[in-house]
């Protein structure tokens, strides 16, 4: 009978995120995730697998608890114009208030490319289709209720608004202030039409 594991696995496995978020794949070892993690070098392989698999996971898991976590709240609660808007706020906020200057792990990721990494790359592209489609269904649906102008595609919107997502997300990494990364976000969500209380804070 396999012995219990003697670990929090979601703890650990954010103990890999904030390691890997902080110097990148190619720069963390495979000791440095062992002294983060907390845990034996055995339990690592024995949980995760290689650093190449721990990296996947860990993306995985940020995927869901972050970028996740935020699309499932606001589409829940936030009419489609207003859950747009919203989730360039949070972005904007989180950027602001990380002293560290981290930007995003999932666009991190992409930026860096990790070569021989499949495994990585699927969770990046999974990652950037639902940015993109989590836009591109509220687009459609603020067009549909009128809260959004109609004059481009809903398809040509959401990949417009991913493509400032990214921006911002780098522009964080390069230690940019809320002014630049709101002016950033700014003149997109004034294409989508009239605005809303929430963009004119933006």
């Amino acid at each position: 009978m396999a012995r219990p594991r003697e670990f929090d696995e979601t703890a650990v496995l954010e103990a890999a995120i904030q390691c890997f978020w902080q110097k990148g794949f190619e720069a963390t070892s495979m000791r440095d995730l062992i002294d983060c993690m907390g845990i034996t070098s055995a339990s690592v392989y024995n949980a995760f697998g290689d650093k190449r698999a721990l990296y996947r996971r860990a993306l995985a898991h940020y995927l869901e608890s972050s970028f996740g976590e935020r699309v499932r709240r606001l589409e829940s609660t936030l009419p489609a114009r207003q859950a747009i808007e919203q989730f360039f706020a949070e972005v904007i906020g989180r950027s602001v208030a990380d002293a560290q200057h981290r930007g995003c792990l999932m666009v991190n990721s992409a930026l860096e490319a990790v070569p021989g990494a499949p495994e990585a790359q699927g969770v990046i592209d999974d990652f950037l289709a639902r940015a993109e489609a989590f836009f591109r269904r509220n687009v459609e649906a603020g067009q549909a209720d009128g809260s959004i102008a109609c004059a481009l595609p809903a398809q040509d919107l959401g990949r417009l608004l991913l493509s400032v997502l990214l921006g911002v997300r780098v522009l964080a990494r390069a230690n940019a202030g809320r002014e630049v990364l709101e002016g950033a976000a700014r003149p997109v969500l004034a294409m989508l039409g009239v605005g809303t209380a929430e963009s004119k804070k933006l």
